[in-house]
């Protein structure tokens, strides 16, 4: 049956019977690449067709490039990029723009735009003697996500990958946010976690201070590129013995200035440390008016009572070096 598509090979050996395909199904996770190599290696010598459902999070290894003097590619952060005209119109308040500055213009940066499935193109781009940032061609009649998918298997990993929210920009600036949120959100968001992309550019929204807002904000929910206090707050199960609401407001009023610095708040003790994921630090309720604090996933502070809390977290988040003084106004907020 060599040559066979999955559904094909299996067509031809279970026919209608997929209740005894499903029988005999078996789903594993693998989590390095040696796995992969040994689940192939094995299954040759059976009568046993593995499927594939790949997924990496680990992020494509591509090489460190500098366009107009900034870093991209490599280990180097996610990069934000804008167009010309958006640039100029933001130029003359970029020192008052705060973290949603512009990076590189895209028309200054010698990007190569091409269509992933041109197999001539990609193999110029693949002998270039030296890295450059790729991008998928505008206007290409595929979806986002599989054109920047392919691309990325396509072309050699040196390239750094420039992603956008859309391969046709909207000509209408009347255009509503929220569907332009959603699908730059999934878009590039799901492109992010699939360990693709060195760069980010929004065309589907006109207004240049809200695109950069959306690219960084992005990037902040995806966990590529964290500029400001990051939070992950669940109750966890019914035996939450605090105001989950009230307190984690407090935790973002006394924290909120932070930058790079992400903080759990979880209803209990049994649940919660499982599900802080990536947690710098952790509030998780541990009695009827106590509170246990973390550092990652480890316990440090037990029983501390609710009403010392936050301060406790403080001083926390200050003795591992995280903590930066607020401005006057924000320790106006704090103290009330």
């Amino acid at each position: 049956m060599a040559g066979l598509s999955d559904w094909e090979w299996a067509w031809s050996k279970w026919g209608d019977n997929w209740e005894e395909a499903a029988a005999g199904c078996r789903r594993d996770g693998l989590p390095q690449d040696a796995a992969a190599t040994s689940l192939r290696r094995d299954a040759a010598a059976t009568d046993i067709r593995p499927t594939w459902d790949p997924f990496s999070y680990q992020r494509r290894k591509s090489a460190l490039v500098e366009v107009n003097g900034v870093k991209l590619g490599g280990e180097e952060t996610v990069r934000v990029f804008t167009s010309r005209r958006k640039y100029d119109q933001v130029a003359h308040k970029i020192a008052a723009m705060g973290d949603f500055v512009p990076e590189v213009v895209v028309e200054d940066a010698g990007v190569r735009a091409v269509d992933p499935r041109d197999a001539a193109a990609v193999a110029e781009l693949n002998a270039l003697p030296e890295p450059a940032v790729v991008t998928v061609a505008d206007g290409i009649d595929l979806p986002v996500i599989t054109a920047f998918r392919l691309l990325a298997a396509q072309t050699d990993p040196r390239h750094p990958i420039l992603l956008k929210d859309v391969l046709v920009a909207s000509a209408d600036p009347g255009k509503d946010f929220l569907p332009t949120l959603l699908e730059a959100s999934c878009h590039i968001g799901a492109l992010i976690c699939d360990g693709i992309g060195d760069a980010v550019l929004i065309q589907g929204e006109e207004a240049p201070g809200q695109s950069l807002r959306l690219a960084y904000n992005i990037l902040q929910a995806s966990g590529a590129r964290i500029f400001k206090t990051d939070y992950v707050a669940c109750p966890s199960c019914g035996r939450t013995l605090f105001n989950l609401q009230t307190t984690t407001q407090k935790i973002r009023a006394a924290t909120g200035h932070l930058k790079g610095v992400r903080i759990a708040v979880m209803g209990c003790i049994v649940n919660g440390p499982g599900e802080m994921a990536d947690a710098d630090f952790g509030y998780v309720g541990g009695a009827p008016g106590k509170i246990n604090l973390y550092v990652g996933k480890e316990a440090v502070k037990f029983n501390i009572p609710e009403g010392e809390a936050v301060e406790r977290l403080i001083d926390l988040i200050r003795d591992h070096g995280k903590w930066t003084e607020p401005a006057g106004d924000q320790m106006e907020v704090i103290g009330s």
